[in-house]
């Protein structure tokens, strides 16, 4: 896979592509290392490629910040994601775009918080999918801020919004793949 050629094809806008290139490059570098210390025959290939392309349906989302202007609504970006590498035949990797959002949805989000997504669950399952969307966590798409690292304090405080079960699954992340 050439994961910076697909987001190429996907991302008309210039500055959108550098955006989630750039984001992405800093996911893919913080999974590897992650996956790296873990030294447990973790698929590095994948997990860059993965990490790569995990944002690649942000091209379809309507994000005027992010200079990305279709149709759906950011929490779309996933399942479009998923839609974009299925059709372009890495169904694998499909599965880490649908499953990254924050640190999983589940059924129950999707309904209790009205999601325009299919009522179904999308929380990582694979250790490679879990590496990726932990290190997702760290880092933001905002412009002004899009080289900066999240302290392990900054990621539990977003979590937080969406309920302390969600702060618990990361720091049982955090115990299990170590500190970054």
């Amino acid at each position: 896979m050439d994961a910076i050629a697909l987001l190429k094809k996907y991302f008309v806008n210039q500055e959108a592509f550098e955006i989630v290139a750039k984001h992405s490059r800093m996911v893919a570098d913080k999974a590897l290392g992650i996956a790296s210390a873990l030294n447990a025959g973790i698929d590095l290939t994948f997990i860059e490629e993965a990490a790569l392309v995990h944002d690649i349906g942000v091209s379809k989302i309507y994000a005027p910040k992010l200079n990305c202007y279709g149709k759906s609504p950011y929490i779309c970006h996933g399942v479009l994601g998923r839609e974009i590498l299925e059709k372009e035949g890495f169904p694998v990797h499909a599965m880490v775009c649908e499953r990254h959002i924050g640190v999983g949805l589940t059924v129950d989000d999707i309904i209790r918080q009205k999601m325009p997504l299919p009522v179904r669950e999308m929380c990582p399952l694979s250790q490679e999918e879990k590496i990726i969307c932990f290190a997702d966590l760290y880092y933001s798409k905002n412009p002004e801020s899009l080289s900066r690292e999240n302290s392990h304090e900054e990621v539990r405080t977003a979590l937080k919004k969406f309920g302390t079960h969600k702060v618990a699954i990361f720091d049982q992340w955090l115990a299990e793949l170590g500190k970054p």
